[in-house]
């Protein structure tokens, strides 16, 4: 029995200039996806980031000051996010630890009754592969998802983007349409699974405030000149055809109150422009599923 695919035998080489253009609907060029991430972080395990170094260099258990770092994004932060959204008309996706439902639910019901796009994030944060049953792991995460909102997802992002050979094949058998874990190209594509297709959109790990804030420590203001070098080169781009620009952003670092009004400033920016569709990761989808059927069966 052959072993899982590696990554190349789930897509095929494609060079971007190859390809026909995309094209979005209307007069529109790009499409602006924003990905909010609200996650739990449990106190018993290793926080999933650190900012403040232990005194002794060796990270302690349990680590209340990092859980508390988290916990500031889910008692304030995340209200900034929704304050900001409700005002623009923009419903994001909101890639999610199921277990936001459980622990966070004033959270997750304030999500819900926006309209955001529910998008799995594993039950609880922390890596894939550290996950003994990952199948069933998956599984639980979209039923409790699917039970909380009534729709059962059809996004995924691995937490802090983790894949194993078989994660495709597991995401496939539990339902799951589209993934962010692959960063791979600036549109979407579609990868082989055991268990079918899956959709990959182009999202993002330079566009996301943890490397930027937390990991590379840049000022706060950083996330916005970014974020206007990326637009302006894929607007560019997008006279010839469609461009996706990805944010990721977390209640604990981009809702301080020191970061808040540069991700203010960013929309601001970006819809000055025309063209731009504030799209989330389900309306991708269903823009660029018909396509990618039609190229499927154009190509037997």
């Amino acid at each position: 029995m052959a072993g899982p695919m590696i990554p190349r035998e789930r897509s095929d080489y494609s060079a971007i200039i190859d390809r026909p253009p995309l094209k979005l609907p209307g007069k529109a060029r790009i499409v602006f996806w924003t990905i909010v991430n609200y996650e739990v972080w449990d106190i018993g395990k290793p926080m999933a980031r650190q900012l403040l170094p232990a005194p002794t260099g060796v990270p302690l258990m349990p680590d209340v000051v990092h859980w508390g770092f988290h916990e500031y994004g889910m008692r304030v932060g995340c209200w900034r996010f929704f304050e900001l959204y409700k005002k623009l008309g923009i419903k994001p996706t909101l890639a999610a630890n199921a277990r936001i439902c459980e622990d966070y639910p004033r959270v997750a019901e304030e999500a819900k009754r926006a309209g955001w796009e529910f998008m799995g994030h594993a039950y609880e944060q922390g890596p894939i592969h550290k996950e003994t049953d990952q199948a069933g792991m998956i599984a639980r995460t979209m039923d409790i998802m699917q039970k909380f909102t009534g729709k059962r997802p059809v996004g995924w992002l691995g937490p802090g983007l983790t894949q194993t050979l078989d994660t495709p094949e597991n995401l496939a058998a539990a339902g799951v349409k589209y993934i962010g874990d692959w960063v791979y190209d600036d549109e979407p594509t579609v990868i082989r699974t055991a268990k079918g297709p899956l959709v990959t959109l182009p999202y993002t790990i330079e566009l996301n405030d943890i490397p930027m804030m937390i990991i590379q420590h840049h000022e706060s203001d950083y996330l916005l000149k970014r974020a206007i070098d990326q637009f302006d080169r894929l607007y560019a781009e997008s006279k010839k055809r469609a461009k996706f620009v990805a944010l990721a952003i977390h209640p604990y670092i981009s809702g301080q109150p020191h970061r808040i009004k540069y991700l203010e400033a960013i929309y601001k920016y970006v819809n000055k422009h025309q063209g731009v569709l504030h799209w989330n990761g389900e309306q991708i989808l269903d823009w660029y599923q018909p396509i990618a059927n039609a190229q499927a069966k154009a190509a037997k």
